[in-house]
């Protein structure tokens, strides 16, 4: 357990010292972590409620401060090329980032093409229940890519860095709210790029 533990941390501070310099990035990863933990709660009373939170509003925050606002120039405070953080990145990276969004955005043509989506569903009989059955479409392809993302974690890697990784993501929005709690504060102040002083103390 304690190497987990100190296997999860790594995970989480490579994440904030290589992608997170942004203070827009920081503080939309806040909205992203506040709705999705609005997005667990419902969870449990309306899954697919959950998801259209989960993917229109979490997922959206978070990616759109990655590929927007992230600058991708060469990192100085780590010493590391843009390509080079890609490359090492344990989690899904711009390029596989690009493809989960784009399953995301072309998911709701295949039920419009086939409203059964082979059988999985009734046909919808009213707009609210089109978007419901997407929003259970949307939560099957966030497991989806979860558990692939974990699995292949197991083959390339380790068991463990599948199991961290997993670990980390579930629990990301918690750690989010602590870390970029006042992000928004630095960015109405004027600073749009975190320093990273800590970052390049602890090395």
């Amino acid at each position: 357990m304690k190497d987990f533990l100190k296997a999860l941390e790594i995970q989480r501070w490579d994440d904030h010292r290589y992608y997170h310099h942004s203070r827009i990035n920081q503080s939309l990863h806040l909205l992203s972590a506040l709705s999705f933990v609005l997005a667990y709660l419902m969870l449990f009373k309306d899954p697919a409620v959950a998801a259209l939170i989960g993917w229109l509003v979490s997922m959206t925050s978070r990616q759109a401060g990655h590929f927007f606002f992230e600058p991708k120039g060469y990192d100085h405070v780590n010493k590391a090329t843009h390509e080079h953080k890609e490359e090492i990145k344990v989690g899904y990276n711009l390029q596989r980032k690009v493809v989960l969004m784009a399953l995301w955005a072309a998911s709701p043509l295949l039920l419009y093409i086939d409203p059964t989506l082979l059988g999985a569903f009734e046909p919808a009989e009213a707009p609210l229940e089109f978007v419901r059955q997407v929003g259970m479409m949307w939560l099957w392809l966030g497991v989806a890519g979860l558990l692939f993302r974990t699995l292949h974690l197991f083959i390339i890697k380790d068991v463990q860095t599948g199991l961290v990784w997993m670990s980390k993501i579930l629990t990301d929005p918690f750690h989010d709210i602590m870390l970029y709690r006042k992000a928004p504060l630095h960015l109405l102040r004027g600073e749009l790029i975190d320093p990273m002083g800590h970052a390049a103390e602890r090395g």
